[in-house]
């Protein structure tokens, strides 16, 4: 696998240090790591965004339109908690994994998150239980340091139209 530095920082700050992964034998993926400050959020949005155009442009990865809309709710829902309840760095990895785009957030905090029931009359604090329900699989993982977060979502519509639902039986697990 060859690696290639992509930048160092975005907009000229630092607290971002992206590092993308070009495979010649490997999965596509690419990672960045933030320092958890309240501009990582639109750059993390932003480098996943990027990083699935370049795969439908340069690699010819089909990757629906609603595949990168739901990768930018999904990367801002995540990285925005790790900003709120995590003090430190966050790692962001984003990868092809067959027919889904794989979202992995890791950040120093080892409290697993948990999606709350509903309640009508709650005002916010709904990130996880949206993330969970437009992803095809979602795991929580305690990390010797901190949590790691990964969702999946497919990369393309059904070819009529019906939105790719969780395989019956499959669980998201927090």
């Amino acid at each position: 696998m060859k690696v290639t530095p992509m930048k160092r920082a975005l907009s000229g700050e630092d607290n971002v240090a992206f590092m993308a992964f070009h495979p010649m034998d490997g999965p596509l993926h690419a990672s960045a790591a933030f320092e958890g400050q309240g501009s990582c959020i639109a750059e993390a949005r932003d480098m996943a965004v990027g990083f699935l155009t370049r795969m439908r442009t340069e690699h010819g990865v089909a990757v629906s339109q609603r595949a990168l809309e739901l990768t930018r709710l999904v990367v801002s829902e995540l990285v925005t908690n790790a900003c709120k309840y995590a003090a430190g760095p966050i790692l962001l990895d984003v990868r092809i994994a067959g027919e889904l785009v794989e979202i992995q957030v890791w950040d120093c905090d080892p409290v697993l998150p948990m999606a709350r029931a509903a309640e009508a009359g709650r005002v916010g604090q709904h990130g996880l239980e949206i993330v969970m329900a437009v992803c095809q699989g979602f795991e929580a993982m305690r990390e010797p340091v901190g949590k790691r977060i990964i969702a999946r979502l497919a990369l393309k519509d059904d070819p009529l139209g019906h939105v790719t639902k969780r395989p019956v039986g499959h669980q998201a697990t927090a």
